[in-house]
């Protein structure tokens, strides 16, 4: 079955730096376009970032554009989030999604607090 499993998620302080993964299974990774998204309390879930199949031309949300960067490596099913010059505000839950489907991980928190 299909399987989305992120890690890399912590405690950082403000202007640090996490890099997140999320390893994916039961299904042929590298003919879909991937997605980063987060939940951060009182707020709807927000997409981060995503990373086409085709081109892996990627997109941000405004509010992550110039610190985080979204990879794919397709030879181990494999979707990266790196996140720098991190803010408290980035702080939430960060899942990963097979985009236009309801196949999404369990999620990796992310903590930005000094």
């Amino acid at each position: 079955q299909v399987q989305l499993v992120e890690s890399g998620g912590g405690l950082v302080q403000p202007g640090g730096s996490l890099r997140l993964s999320c390893a994916a299974s039961g299904f042929t990774f590298s003919i879909v376009t991937m997605s980063w998204s987060r939940q951060t309390p009182g707020k709807e879930r927000e997409l981060v970032a995503k990373i086409s199949h085709v081109d892996s031309s990627t997109d941000y949300a405004d509010s992550v554009k110039g610190r985080f960067t979204i990879s794919r490596d397709n030879a181990k099913n494999t979707v990266y989030l790196q996140m720098n010059s991190l803010k408290p505000e980035d702080t939430g839950v960060y899942f990963c999604n097979v985009a236009g489907t309801m196949w999404w991980g369990q999620g990796t928190q992310v903590t930005v607090s000094s």
